[in-house]
């Protein structure tokens, strides 16, 4: 059964996960990829997300796939229990994770049942297109010959992540005028997409 967890700021909503998910999270490892912030000027959450992760029990091992070589990423993905994608530049984390192999095997995996945790472009991904991205993160500068914006088409919506949250009301609202013949789904930093099976819901904070 697949195990998804999307989510626009995962240190706002940790406490969600253990509430959604049917599995123990404790003493578990979690392959931590970064990739997508490396070239981002704000990057708190990526620690943030780390130390929310650790405060669920969870043990995080850092994947940054730029850094590794293709047998390393599919050790340490097989290995670990579960998979985290932070956020940052959507096409960028698209572009090295098909460069490395590293998309064909999280859906493997995820396919398979291991749950999976993204972050912002983390959760952008596992759409069936990252076009619509286009008007949250530059896709030209990091990405010059970006062309294919097929997403990994694991769930078969569209998760519109920050949803009228501070610095992206805008951008939000732009997504959401120009895709209405989309299955969007508008999330909140203070909201999660949980997909079980077949089951998708979206929990909010308390």
């Amino acid at each position: 059964m697949k195990k998804i967890f999307l989510c626009s700021s995962f240190a706002d909503v940790a406490p969600l996960l253990p509430e959604s998910v049917p599995t123990s999270l404790s003493g578990k490892t979690v392959a931590f990829i970064p990739t997508a912030s490396i070239h981002e000027e704000y990057t708190q959450y990526v620690e943030d997300g780390k130390n929310a992760l650790v405060s669920l029990g969870l043990v995080v091992r850092e994947l940054e796939i730029t850094q590794c070589e293709k047998k390393e990423i599919v050790k340490v993905l097989n290995d670990c229990d579960c998979i985290y994608i932070s956020g940052g530049n959507t096409f960028f984390l698209m572009q090295e994770l098909r460069r490395t192999g590293t998309d064909k095997f999280i859906v493997e995996q995820v396919e398979k049942g291991k749950l999976y945790i993204g972050e912002s472009a983390g959760a952008m991904i596992f759409a069936p297109s990252i076009e619509y991205a286009k008007r949250m993160d530059d896709y030209l500068l990091l990405t010059p010959d970006f062309e294919d914006f097929t997403g990994l088409g694991v769930v078969d919506f569209y998760p519109v992540v920050h949803f009228n949250s501070f610095p992206f009301e805008e951008a939000t609202q732009i997504i959401i005028q120009e895709n209405n013949h989309l299955p969007l789904k508008p999330i909140t930093n203070e909201q999660a997409i949980v997909v079980l099976g077949d089951n998708i819901s979206i929990q909010s904070k308390r």
